[in-house]
C-alpha cells in the first residue's frame, strides 16, 4: 500500500491534507506521482464556501471526486503528473488528469492524456481552462472577420480571446474592471478595455466575468442579431437582465455553454480524450505562461488556499495558482 496526501475542503472557508492508503493499480488503472496543479478559482471558490446549489451537485461533480457536496470533498480537476505505474507505454510518461490536488493517486488509464514535450508542468495544468475555451468557441461558431467581445479577464476569458485572435480578420476585445489585465490580454493579440470604454456593435460577445452585471452589459453592447455566449457560472446567485429593452429588437441569442458535455457543432466528431489532446496541443504557446502562477507548494495549500481563491480588499486576484509537489 501507498501512502498518499490530497486535499480536502471540510467547512467554509476551510481545508485540510488527510492521508489515504493506496492500494496497487488494477488492470485499466495508473498511479501517478503529481508535479502540479492548478487551481482554477472561479469553481474551487464555490467549492470551499460551500455554494455548490443542491441541484446541481450531482453535474459539478468531478470525474475523480471523493466525498460529497458541501462538505467534506475532495475537488479539483487539473492535475499534471508522472506514471509510476500501470500499463508499460504509459510509464515514465508525463500526463495530464482531471483529479483533485493530490500528491499521489490513481486514475484510470483513458484519463490520462499524455502531455506534449513543448508544453512545461505549470502551463499544462491550464488544459482544464483551455479545453473550457476550446469548448466555448465550439458553441460560440466564431466567424472571419467578426468583431468579438470577451467580458472578462479570468483564465477562461483570455484563454478564449486568445484563441480568437488567431482566426483571420477577427477584432478581438478584452474587458475587464482590473486594469492589471491589460499587458496579458494585448500580449494574447487582443485590445483591452474598461467596462465602460468597451465598443459597441459587437457581433459576438463572449461573458466569463462570473457577474451579472457583465452580461447586462454584454447585452448592451451586442450588434443586430448578435450572440452571447455565457461562459459563466453562478453557482446558487441569481442573475437578473433587461430583456425588455432592445433584446428582442435586436433579435439578440444567449447562449449557454458548459464543458461537461462536447459542444453540438462537434458532438459525434471529437470524444472527450480528443477535446482535451487538442486543449494540451493548443497550449504549446510561451506567451500562456502568463496566465499560469503564483506557485504555492502543496503542504502549504490548507493556509494558502483561501487566500487564494479570496485574496484581501487591494490584492490583485491571481489568475490560475500552481501547485508545486516535491519530487
Amino acid at each position: 500500500m501507498i501512502t498518499s496526501r490530497a486535499l480536502w475542503s471540510v467547512a467554509p472557508g476551510r481545508c485540510e491534507l488527510r492521508e489515504e492508503r493506496l492500494p496497487p493499480p488494477a488492470p485499466g488503472q495508473a498511479l501517478v506521482r503529481a508535479l502540479a496543479t492548478g487551481i482554477s478559482r472561479g469553481t474551487e471558490r464555490l467549492v470551499l464556501a460551500g455554494r455548490v446549489p443542491a441541484s446541481q451537485r450531482a453535474a459539478m461533480r468531478c470525474p475523480l471526486q471523493a466525498g460529497d457536496f458541501p462538505f467534506p470533498v475532495k475537488y479539483g480537476y487539473s492535475a499534471v503528473g508522472i506514471v509510476e505505474d500501470g500499463p508499460a507505454e504509459l510509464r515514465g510518461q508525463r500526463v495530464f488528469v482531471l483529479h483533485p490536488h493530490q500528491d499521489r493517486f490513481l486514475a484510470p488509464v483513458a484519463m490520462c492524456v499524455p502531455v506534449p514535450d513543448a508544453v512545461p508542468d505549470a502551463r499544462a495544468v491550464l488544459a482544464a481552462n483551455m479545453e473550457t475555451a476550446v469548448n466555448v468557441l465550439w458553441d460560440a461558431r466564431p466567424l472571419a472577420g467578426e468583431r468579438a467581445l470577451v467580458i472578462g479577464a479570468g483564465v477562461v476569458g483570455l484563454l478564449v480571446a486568445a484563441l480568437l485572435a488567431r482566426m483571420p480578420g477577427m477584432e478581438v476585445v478584452v474587458c475587464d474592471i482590473d486594469p492589471r489585465r491589460r499587458g496579458v490580454a494585448e500580449a494574447l493579440g487582443a485590445r483591452f478595455a474598461a467596462p465602460e470604454d468597451a465598443p459597441a456593435d459587437r457581433d459576438l460577445v463572449i461573458h466569463a466575468s462570473a457577474d451579472p452585471s457583465g452580461l447586462r452589459r454584454a447585452l448592451e453592447l451586442c450588434a443586430f442579431e448578435a450572440r452571447i455566449v455565457e461562459a459563466s457560472w453562478y453557482g446558487d446567485r441569481e442573475a437578473s437582465l433587461p430583456l425588455g429593452e432592445a433584446f428582442h429588437a435586436k433579435r439578440l441569442q444567449i447562449v449557454s455553454t458548459q464543458v461537461g458535455a462536447v459542444a453540438p457543432a462537434m458532438r459525434g466528431r471529437r470524444t472527450h480524450g480528443q477535446r482535451m489532446a487538442l486543449a494540451l496541443a493548443l497550449l504549446a504557446d510561451p506567451r500562456l505562461d502568463a496566465l499560469a502562477g503564483p506557485v504555492t507548494r502543496f503542504e502549504d495549500l490548507p493556509e494558502t488556499m483561501p487566500r487564494l481563491l479570496n485574496p484581501p480588499p487591494g490584492e490583485p486576484a491571481p489568475l490560475c495558482p500552481v501547485v508545486a509537489y516535491g519530487r
